[in-house]
């Protein structure tokens, strides 16, 4: 919720749709971005849009209202947060394959995929329904610093690893699945790919994680949810919270989500504050003495070298051609 220290909001979205061009697209959507001064990630692909970005209150409302202008992107679902500040350093908007990695590319989720359930009914099929699979289709550090109450886990270190793990799934073929994730795009090509595979009872929690911490005040919901921003984690239960992840040092009871110091590792876990300072940052003694390790601000958070980084890099020409 909004308040006078947070001035600065944060949405995270994708939709499926053609974009018979991408690379002009990209252009144009990079530089409209610039114009708002929004930070973050996207990525265009000719299947869709994924992006979460953040940027002020007002440019980033104008930024919804710009993609939902476009007639492709007109029921893009954008979850929303406020922060204090950007929750990016820098600007990336990038052409690839797919809007998420998968080794799923033939999936088009606009043809088949599993059905919605909104927040507030997933709520209610948690709490009253039995025999029902809650399935988490995101990677391993995500899932143990969080993840819905009795969820059935993956061990998987990319979703591209989704499909090798299908026989595991193989024996709750007749039962009712709901799969979730972070914001509901895994899921997207998840729940089509079981249905393709003769699951037949498949559904997909709309909005994921983030949606139902928003609409359904994240009820059993156990832990933190991992963000690909550099507040690492956010809380998504407001109703029964519970820490379920460990301290990777010392095994306490953790949710303090940290990329080691050590750049060659960087591995995401949860490091208690006391084993923060004391290991500098790092997961093991071995990444604490590491002559590259990076200095340790009490956040494990470390924005990567901008190198000179210049978001108008290429761009010149074309701003000055608009000019004319």
């Amino acid at each position: 919720m909004k308040n006078a220290d947070n001035q600065y909001k944060v949405i995270l979205y994708y939709c499926y749709a053609e974009i018979k061009d991408p690379d002009q697209f990209r252009d144009e959507h990079h530089l409209m971005c610039l114009e708002l001064d929004l930070r973050g990630r996207i990525i265009v692909s000719q299947e869709g849009l994924n992006g979460t970005v953040s940027g002020s209150t007002e440019m980033v409302d104008e930024y919804m209202n710009r993609v939902k202008a476009d007639p492709r992107f007109a029921d893009t679902d954008f979850k929303e947060d406020f922060h204090p500040e950007h929750t990016f350093k820098k600007l990336n908007v990038r052409h690839k394959s797919e809007i998420v990695h998968s080794s799923l590319a033939h999936i088009n989720p606009r043809q088949k995929t599993g059905a919605y359930v909104e927040p507030a009914k997933f709520r209610e099929m948690i709490k009253n329904e039995e025999d029902i699979v809650i399935l988490d289709v995101r990677s391993n550090y995500e899932h143990e610093l969080g993840r819905f109450k009795n969820a059935v886990t993956l061990d998987i270190e990319n979703f591209r690893d989704f499909p090798e793990k299908l026989s595991d799934l193989e024996q709750y073929k007749g039962k009712k699945i709901v799969t979730y994730c972070t914001g509901g795009i895994k899921c997207e090509k998840a729940s089509a790919y079981l249905l393709e595979q003769g699951f037949e009872n498949v559904y997909q929690l709309h909005g994921g994680i983030i949606k139902y911490g928003i609409e359904a005040d994240g009820e059993d919901f156990e832990g933190k949810c991992y963000v690909f921003d550099n507040r690492l984690s956010v809380d998504v239960n407001k109703v029964n919270p519970k820490v379920v992840s460990k301290c990777f040092v010392c095994e306490s009871q953790s949710d303090r989500m940290v990329n080691c110091a050590n750049p060659e590792c960087n591995v995401h876990v949860a490091i208690c504050e006391k084993c923060g300072w004391e290991m500098e940052g790092a997961c093991s003694k071995e990444c604490m003495e590491h002559p590259e390790k990076r200095e340790y601000n009490g956040t494990g958070y470390y924005q990567k070298n901008t190198n000179g980084y210049d978001p108008y890099k290429g761009f010149q020409g074309k701003l000055e051609k608009n000019k004319l």
